[in-house]
């Protein structure tokens, strides 16, 4: 009877044993809550490739003679190609202009001019900040037209992936005009929209 019931007390001991010692099961760990990533930067947009667009604005003229001066609206096409390097792009273009700009009773009036240009310009966000120059023609209604250069800076922002504006101002300068001894300077400032491709 005793062996019995030591076996009975020892049964339940080892039975209970574990229930005092704690549960049998490994308590679930709290959940790992994970910090949300950061959203992704904005993409900069990529300006490879070709454009066409039209600016308009404002052009003055001098010339090497007193007096003889003028200013009036300006405005035509523009289009090129431009490479984007990353955080730098470069490019070529051609700009042509239609211009009325008087220089005085008597004297030639800037009928037009074409530009063949470089620029090269650092990305900041959605914009373009660029310095550009190159060729020019300038052509008058009586002493014909000259080469002469130019230079500038302007700023250009992308509104959609296919279209941009920007705004631009050049210095030009055309030495002994039409074989004279005058020269003549010109410079503009534009705003312009072009369609990307």
């Amino acid at each position: 009877m005793l062996k019995q019931g030591s076996l009975i007390v020892a049964s339940l001991a080892l039975a209970t044993g574990p229930a005092f010692a704690g549960s049998p099961v490994e308590p679930a760990p709290d959940p790992v809550i994970a910090t949300p990533a950061p959203p992704p930067a904005p993409a900069s947009p990529d300006w490879t490739g070709g454009y066409l667009g039209g600016q308009v604005g404002y052009g003055n003229a001098d010339t090497s003679i007193p007096g003889v001066d003028g200013d009036g609206a300006i405005g035509g096409l523009t289009g090129g190609y431009d490479y984007d390097f990353g955080q730098w792009v470069v490019g070529g273009g051609l700009d042509y202009d239609w211009a009325d700009i008087g220089l005085g009773a008597g004297n030639p009036t800037l009928e037009n001019i074409f530009r063949v240009k470089l620029r090269g310009g650092y990305k900041i966000g959605n914009g373009l900040l660029y310095g550009t120059g190159g060729w020019a023609q300038a052509d008058t209604d009586t002493l014909g037209d000259d080469d002469g250069y130019f230079v500038g800076a302007g700023y250009e922002h992308m509104i959609t992936p296919n279209f941009s504006l920007g705004g631009e101002a050049l210095y030009h300068e055309f030495s002994n005009f039409g074989n004279t001894t005058t020269d003549l300077e010109a410079t503009t400032v534009q705003v312009r929209g072009t369609f990307r491709f």
